[in-house]
């Protein structure tokens, strides 16, 4: 009984809001005003963050106020940073979102926000797709809707889009089938790669590894899982089993390697690691994972778009795909040949992946990983966030 009550409260206030919000956008848009979020408010990083930092270090070009819409579960993070902020949903979120000139976000927003007819949204998405995306999806296996709805939502949300950023043209044809994308698109390379253009230096690396607390002296492997559709606790919140057997790992590297993990947003994981004290470290709440891709020797990942970024650094990639049947054939499906141009072997055991891990002491470039930059990678120079500024902004 209680339960029904709490829903018609949150449909009720839903709907309050929702009339509030396009009251508020008939008025005249704040020109000066562009508020950033990034991954539903939970993070301050991503491409949002990489645009943000461009305008903050061109104040004399462009003269904006600059604020972030936070999840205020994330109010500790954002205290720490010297950025302004508002948290998510409150009265005076309403009023600023509802009047923005701008939108500057990564994931979807809520669908029962209405986007006001002068507010410029612009969509940095967060990943180059290798998985099916959206439209382009044969089955929907998320908690709380169906396959036909589930496309119905989210093409209903991209048609609010004005802009859409792509890191290359493979994922701008992408775009256009998965979101039914039809205005304007900035392929100009994922902002947020510019950081590894331009802090790829050995201080650097040292200067993160004393703030992680984090031996100086060791190589990093940096683990990045996806999620699985179908792996959930409720609608937004994913389960993750950590297959990889991370006491073997231990056990074999530990003396020359430190791992660190990174669970996708979506993972609502709380992952105990107090056996491999000293070895792994969870670094699923650092802030941006740009930085562990600076610091990191050799990725480990399986169907996320981690790779694609990480590529850009040309360092060894392996994949660890023990599901791979299951999540090619059944939960997603693949837009190109992942087996013959994945950009670094595919493994389905611990042990192979030790293995694996042994050899990139001699590492060469392989052809895959060669033509996989040319294809992915070939407009991340270090100025992609100029370009997606002067396209929006002039």
């Amino acid at each position: 009984m209680k339960s029904k009550i709490l829903m018609k409260y949150r449909s009720l206030l839903v709907r309050v809001y929702s009339i509030a919000f396009r009251t508020i956008g008939l008025l005249p848009r704040n020109e000066k005003l562009i508020i950033f979020e990034s991954y539903s408010g939970k993070q301050f990083s991503c491409n949002p963050r990489a645009i943000f930092e461009y305008l903050e270090e061109n104040k004399d070009k462009y003269d904006y106020r600059l604020i972030w819409s936070i999840d205020k579960r994330n109010k500790d993070l954002f205290d720490n940073l010297d950025v302004k902020y508002l948290k998510r949903f409150s009265l005076k979120w309403l009023w600023y979102m509802a009047t923005a000139k701008y939108w500057i976000t990564n994931s979807r927003l809520p669908l029962w926000i209405p986007k006001p007819r002068k507010t410029t949204y612009v969509q940095t998405w967060h990943g180059t797709p290798l998985k099916k995306l959206a439209n382009d999806m044969d089955e929907v296996h998320m908690p709380g809707t169906t396959t036909e709805q589930y496309k119905k939502n989210f093409l209903k949300e991209a048609s609010k889009w004005d802009y859409l950023i792509s890191p290359n043209a493979y994922s701008t044809e992408i775009f256009r089938s998965a979101f039914q994308f039809k205005r304007t698109f900035i392929e100009s390379g994922y902002p947020r790669n510019d950081f590894l253009h331009k802090e790829n230096k050995y201080e650097e690396m040292l200067k993160i590894k004393d703030r992680l607390g984090i031996d100086r002296d060791k190589k990093i492997i940096l683990y990045a899982p996806t999620w699985r559709d179908n792996s959930f606790y409720a609608k937004g919140k994913y389960k993750f089993n950590i297959v990889l057997d991370l006491e073997s790992l231990k056990d074999q590297l530990s003396d020359e390697y430190i791992l660190i993990l990174r669970m996708h947003y979506l993972v609502s994981e709380n992952i105990n690691l107090t056996a491999y004290k000293g070895f792994a470290y969870d670094f699923s709440n650092h802030n941006d994972i740009r930085e562990l891709y600076l610091i990191s020797d050799i990725l480990i990942t399986d169907y996320s778009s981690v790779f694609f970024d990480f590529a850009g650094l040309k360092r060894p990639i392996l994949f660890y795909v023990p599901d791979i049947e299951f999540y090619r054939d059944k939960l997603r499906g693949f837009y190109y040949d992942f087996e013959k141009c994945a950009p670094g072997p595919l493994l389905k055991t611990t042990e192979k992946v030790i293995e694996a891990i042994h050899k990139t002491k001699h590492y060469k470039q392989d052809e895959n990983l060669t033509s996989f930059y040319d294809q992915f990678c070939y407009l991340e120079k270090g100025d992609s966030s100029k370009k997606v500024v002067e396209e929006i902004l002039g």
